[in-house]
């Protein structure tokens, strides 16, 4: 899945040894993953904090939680620690975090976020406009979404959500059943269309 070199382990063992939680781990997670936004995130877990779904990984001194959507954008990760002359750094490459790697059975999240980004945002672009889904409401098939740039409090946003963004959505996403728009549009210095 992912690699945490030595250097990394001993430095994370060290930081977490310092907390006074006890039972302290990690958690391994991408934000957005499968997007141009994708980051990868390393965040401290107290007991009880990770999800049901979490694969735990065990190193000396510690343990990590490793989020089930995120392991496969995980894939040839690296975890790295180099000390420098103001310290030291932790770092993480992911390369695989912002490919799209989107099948009919992947997460309704995932495959949202894969014709938003891959097919709505480049047509959307030309006006210096895009969408981003915000979340999926609590029914489980309503997709929640935020315009930006062009798009924000553009006049004609109400037509580009109902003709472009929710129909193509729906058509590509049977089990979608509406798309709502939270975006504050009152904000209309870079609206495309005032």
């Amino acid at each position: 899945m992912f690699t945490i070199t030595e250097s990394a382990q001993e430095y994370l063992a060290d930081l977490l040894s310092k907390q006074d939680e006890k039972g302290m781990a990690i958690r391994v997670y991408v934000t957005r993953p499968g997007t141009p936004y994708a980051e990868t995130c390393i965040a401290y877990c107290k007991p009880g904090e990770e999800e049901e779904t979490d694969q735990r990984i065990d190193y000396a001194g510690f343990h990590a939680w490793v989020d089930a959507r995120s392991e496969q954008y995980l894939e040839e990760a690296l975890i790295d620690y180099a000390t420098d002359k103001m310290g030291g750094q932790l770092t993480i490459k992911a390369p695989n975090a912002r490919a799209p790697k989107v099948s009919d059975d992947s997460p309704l999240e995932d495959r949202i976020n894969y014709i938003l980004y891959n097919e709505i945002n480049p047509a959307l672009s030309s006006h210096g406009g895009m969408v981003s889904l915000h979340e999926l409401a609590d029914d489980g098939k309503t997709a929640v979404l935020q315009f930006g740039g062009g798009c924000q409090g553009c006049g004609m946003v109400d037509v580009t959500l109902k003709e472009g963004v929710e129909r193509t959505l729906k058509e590509r996403i049977p089990e979608l059943e509406s798309v709502v728009d939270v975006t504050d549009h009152s904000q209309r210095e870079n609206a495309y269309y005032k």
